[in-house]
């Protein structure tokens, strides 16, 4: 069967990612998706997101707060069940054992089927004329590396075992890549839902409009790639 058309049907789903705004920008329609249909629906967020705005008239604490509540109600727009925030320094995100060890303990805390991060490989695009922010590139990388050894070798961050947390080995691998995907996820009915999660990120979003008419422009090409009307896109990989 195409990869392109094959269904997915997780149980428990976490989606990883640097900053609140960025899983409801790249999969928030598809996790949308996923929880209609009987999913639960989980994100870890690894920083802080203290330094993602242009206003001089605010502070990183109160931008903090912002941002997790922005991505609180985000959540609950697609149907979500809870968000994590592990508040590393925004722009200062690296990949570290530490990092590993805390991806680690939520992926065996919830483990999930299926695990959607951001594609490390991309530096940038020309086509879309942008440089892939350096903490993206670390928490798709760090989170790979927890997917797969370190969340399913016991012998691996044992402390946690002392926490009740046991190995657990993740099915899928789903991974937003602007340019490149294999797979591709139908979400004529849920693209409602991703405009919702998106319009809660007030401190990041100033025209709403303009981000719906590029979004639902990147949802259309993908979906003429799916065989539908709108669609979002990953690079899946399903592991052994």
């Amino acid at each position: 069967m195409n990869r392109d058309f094959e269904v997915l049907a997780p149980k428990v789903v976490l989606g990883v990612a640097a900053h609140p705004d960025d899983l409801d920008f790249g999969a928030s329609a598809s996790m949308a998706k996923f929880a209609a249909e009987g999913a639960e629906i989980y994100y870890l967020i690894l920083t802080d997101g203290s330094k993602g705005s242009a206003d001089r008239t605010i502070t990183s604490e109160q931008l903090i707060k912002m941002r997790h509540s922005e991505q609180r109600v985000a959540l609950k727009a697609v149907g979500g069940v809870d968000v994590t925030f592990l508040d590393y320094p925004d722009a200062a995100l690296e990949i570290s054992q530490t990092l590993k060890r805390d991806i680690v303990r939520e992926i065996r805390r919830r483990k999930p089927d299926v695990v959607v991060t951001m594609d490390p490989s991309v530096l940038y695009s020309e086509v879309r004329g942008f440089i892939n922010h350096p903490d993206h590139r670390a928490a798709g990388q760090a989170t790979i590396d927890a997917v797969f050894p370190l969340a399913r070798d016991y012998l691996t961050f044992p402390e946690l075992l002392s926490e009740d947390l046991e190995p657990h080995k993740v099915a899928t691998l789903l991974l937003t890549n602007f340019d490149k995907q294999n797979f591709y996820v139908d979400v004529s009915d849920t693209l409602n839902q991703k405009f919702a999660a998106l319009q809660s990120h007030v401190s990041q979003i100033s025209d709403m409009d303009s981000v719906k008419k590029w979004v639902s422009e990147w949802a259309e090409k993908a979906g003429k790639q799916a065989g539908c009307k709108y669609a979002e896109g990953f690079m899946r990989l399903d592991l052994n």
